[in-house]
């Protein structure tokens, strides 16, 4: 039987993932693919922020589906056993992040989208972000994990075929 998921793995349930950058001609293909811990956040926030600049995205577009990105993994690390696994995708006239983890699930009261915490409320804000920052947000969880997607429209004129780092790929 394959165990490679599942609450007997704990830690090691999620098989780590090489870093994928865009190749050049490679439009339709995984942007980032990588495991995470806490001392990644930096790092995967960066990578995300570099990767959705050269896709076309700039300002609070930008800016937003980072900070959606940055809560979400930092949820999976303070609360859903202190790794992760993040994968960026293209899609159509959007980008998919999704977050991976292999902790206990969301709570229920968090499943659907949340009212904005009290302003002296701990915690809470990272799925309300989300929600408010995001085009779409999809959740899947249980005992053995959760999947967080985050999606966001590509800025006009930015198709998935047609352009890779500003270059057109003659799509």
């Amino acid at each position: 039987m394959d165990e490679t998921f599942g609450p007997s793995r704990g830690r090691d349930a999620l098989r780590p993932a090489p870093v994928r950058l865009p190749e050049a001609g490679d439009a339709g293909g995984t942007l980032l693919d990588r495991v995470f811990e806490r001392q990644d956040i930096t790092r995967v926030r960066h990578a995300v922020q570099g990767l959705l600049a050269a896709s076309g995205f700039a300002g609070d577009r930008l800016q937003g589906f980072v900070l959606a990105v940055n809560e979400i993994i930092t949820n999976a690390v303070l609360h859903a056993g202190g790794r992760g696994r993040v994968v960026l995708r293209p899609e159509g006239h959007s980008i998919w992040c999704t977050v991976t983890d292999s902790g206990p699930g969301i709570p229920a009261r968090y499943l659907h989208p949340p009212e904005i915490p009290e302003a002296f409320e701990v915690g809470g804000r990272g799925i309300w972000l989300a929600y408010r920052l995001c085009d779409e947000v999809t959740m899947a969880t249980g005992p053995i994990g959760t999947t967080i997607g985050l999606r966001m429209s590509r800025p006009a004129g930015r198709a998935a075929s047609g352009l890779v780092n500003g270059l057109s790929t003659g799509g």
